[in-house]
């Protein structure tokens, strides 16, 4: 009897969490432009904007859903990543050529060179930390295991704080900066360290929350103001909430394209979550299939997300 009533309370509980995103619609953002690699979507809390990257394309994107129009900057190549920043720069951005302050129309301000690594890596996903540390990964453009490194840059060179790396990507900070949660793509699994924020140093690497293969590879994440996890899935059409005390699924929010790159909350509120996509890697009857591959989406949520990190490091 006890076993029958667990059961039907784990259905009620499914089916509330089902109504629930049934009354949410994920929604195309108006006016922003169609991506091959779309990626690093994250809310500037200064600005009050979204910025988001098209990586293959070299493109950065600032979309102000006020006045509802989007600004593209050329950026020469490959564009990893991009994060907030204050005083000289509107934000910091991970080219091939190396790690690049942006001001005024897209001016861009080289701060130091791309790391010496293997010969055709380039910067991927990366986050400012809660004391403005830019944390940014690399991977190789032919996806070479352990070919590449997550760096930490604070305004002179960069450092490696975790070596041996295959596709770095999504990567947050819990909200007392204790905890940082980290993502190598083809590991199927969200790291957790132990974090000292004055030092930046880690330890206690364990895994926080294992993926399932059959959800999609793990790319970009955010966190909400409760501590739970929203990753971006690759090839899994959806962006997942995770609990990274239990490691239990909490959400699933369907998205109209397979790859699924990355997701940020946003406006006012910050309770509004922007998701990436790409058309990187359909065939064309995937694309046929899903024509809204590339796109940027919203839908509007209950949770709220917390402020991004700014780089705040000295330039002198």
């Amino acid at each position: 009897m006890r076993n029958r009533c667990m059961r039907f309370s784990l259905i009620l509980f499914m089916l509330t969490i089902t109504n629930m995103l049934m009354g949410q619609k994920v929604k195309v953002v108006k006016n922003t432009p169609e991506a091959i690699l779309g990626e690093g979507a994250v809310w500037h809390p200064i600005e009050k904007v979204l910025y988001w990257v098209d990586i293959t394309g070299e493109k950065l994107h600032r979309y102000d859903p006020v006045t509802n129009e989007n600004k593209t900057y050329s950026m020469g190549s490959m564009i990893g990543t991009v994060v907030p920043a204050t005083g000289k720069f509107s934000v910091v951005v991970a080219l091939e050529s190396g790690i690049h302050g942006v001001s005024g129309e897209g001016v861009l301000q080289k701060l130091t060179d791309y790391p010496k690594e293997m010969q055709n890596n380039r910067f991927n996903d990366g986050k400012c930390d809660p004391a403005g540390r830019f944390w940014v990964g690399t991977m190789n453009k032919s996806v070479v295991k352990d070919a590449g490194n997550l760096y930490a840059f604070e305004g002179h060179e960069l450092t490696v704080k975790q070596a041996n790396v295959t596709i770095s990507n999504g990567i947050i900070w819990s909200a007392d900066g204790q905890t940082m949660y980290y993502i190598d793509t083809p590991e199927f699994a969200i790291f957790a360290y132990d974090f000292d924020l004055e030092t930046g140093n880690l330890s206690n690497r364990r895994v926080a929350v294992k993926i399932p293969n059959q959800l999609g590879a793990p790319d970009g994440m955010t966190i909400d103001s409760e501590g739970m996890l929203w990753v971006a899935h690759w090839g899994g059409k959806a962006v997942i909430c995770w609990n990274p005390e239990s490691g239990e699924q909490i959400q699933r929010i369907d998205i109209p394209a397979p790859h699924v790159t990355s997701c940020a909350f946003g406006d006012e509120n910050l309770q509004t979550l922007y998701i990436t996509t790409a058309r990187e890697g359909l065939t064309d009857q995937q694309l046929q299939q899903y024509p809204l591959s590339g796109s940027l989406f919203k839908i509007q949520l209950d949770e709220q997300g917390c402020n991004a990190g700014i780089f705040k490091a000295r330039l002198d």
